[in-house]
């Protein structure tokens, strides 16, 4: 399987679409999550893309495309670490 590309973008939405935009976000190819954040930031979305290219349809032209987005903030992961990947690894051989 080849390597995949993370990023976490931070959003901040419209008041009128607080309600409904965590659900509309979470249906998008490409995000993994999305969570409501308390904040400067109203919404954070875990992207997954299988290259980095496919990142710039993702925010350019998925997320760019949801009504009730203000702005956002887009962060590419160099590397992505999970308490889950260093339990197993941890737990090799043992």
């Amino acid at each position: 399987m080849p390597p995949v590309t993370h990023a976490v973008v931070l959003i901040k939405a419209e008041r009128a679409a607080l309600r409904d935009l965590g659900g509309r976000l979470a249906e998008l190819d490409g995000v993994g999550e999305a969570y409501s954040v308390t904040g400067e930031w109203d919404f954070v979305a875990i992207l997954r893309v299988q290259r980095t290219e496919d990142l710039a349809a993702v925010v350019a032209e998925r997320l760019a495309a949801l009504d009730g987005i203000e702005r956002t903030y887009t962060m590419v992961a160099f590397e992505a670490f999970s308490r889950h990947d260093l339990e197993a690894m941890f737990s090799i051989g043992s």
